[in-house]
């Protein structure tokens, strides 16, 4: 069993997650940290603070020595995914190889209709989501790529320079969507992350996954699989670490537990214990 932990930029502050990450870099059990990619908070009043993710995972990669880092997850549609390979290829360097690229088709209208940022019907996020995933792998593994989609079109496009991981970082596609979401886990992604729920749910999306992987030609074993576990308000790491028995019984890989607001770093060291027996 693997361990990683997730500090939503939403109802905090730059120092307090500053100082998770610090400490967690230290404690050996998490092998990466997780923000989310909101510009407001979806948890509570939405007017509340909510700092940018990329702009905080840059900083977070330049403050730690050995977590790998990533976001759960990206909405494609916040940004053309030219721009988001750019973005991505920088951090990889930036970080020393350890970006993790955490991406989904997009789901909050609140935010996007506030900013002007199309959304669109699921069939054209869906659409939209598998053509992103195509030119991002594109830009991140070949010299030039050419792409002539219904939402992207790139003519002998380049990114340059690229990142240290080989053909591209890791991507993580998170989202349940049984028919498209998780058919384009299967084609494209080298981690599939479960939002959250029942062991029983967890199983039956892994089948839905498996069956695509199946119809595709993939190898299921190549997708990592994860599941948010949320460390409940008082911290207290029991509950946790019985949510997580329970999905690791039905395959679960690596169990990201989202830590709550206040963020402080002495939830850590008893969270790294109760998950020790675990590993």
């Amino acid at each position: 069993m693997r361990f990683a932990f997730k500090t939503a930029p939403q109802n905090t502050t730059w120092a307090d997650m500053l100082a998770v990450w610090k400490e967690a870099d230290d404690i050996d059990i998490f092998e990466s940290g997780w923000l989310f990619d909101h510009f407001y908070p979806i948890v509570g009043d939405s007017a509340g603070p909510c700092l940018e993710g990329w702009a905080a995972l840059t900083a977070l990669a330049q403050a730690t020595q050995r977590l790998r880092l990533g976001t759960l997850v990206t909405g494609i549609h916040y940004r053309h995914p030219a721009v988001l390979a750019k973005m991505a290829a920088t951090i990889d360097i930036i970080s020393g190889g350890r970006l993790e690229l955490g991406i989904g088709a997009g789901w909050n209208e609140e935010e996007s209709g506030a900013y002007g940022i199309e959304l669109g019907g699921r069939r054209e996020r869906s659409d939209r989501f598998e053509e992103a995933c195509q030119v991002l792998i594109g830009l991140l593994s070949q010299e030039t790529t050419d792409f002539d989609g219904a939402y992207y079109q790139l003519t002998s496009a380049r990114c340059e320079p690229k990142g240290p991981q080989r053909p591209h970082p890791p991507i993580c596609i998170g989202g349940s969507g049984e028919r498209r979401t998780l058919r384009t886990t299967a084609l494209y992604a080298q981690h599939w992350n479960f939002v959250g729920g029942s062991p029983d749910e967890f199983a039956r999306k892994r089948d839905v996954l498996y069956a695509h992987c199946q119809d595709v030609g993939r190898d299921p074993a190549e997708i990592t699989l994860s599941s948010h576990v949320r460390l409940n308000a008082d911290h207290d790491p029991a509950a946790t670490v019985g949510q997580i028995t329970a999905l690791a019984a039905e395959g679960l890989d690596l169990a990201i537990v989202y830590l709550q607001p206040p963020l402080t770093p002495a939830v850590l060291a008893p969270l790294a214990q109760a998950l020790a027996p675990l590993r």
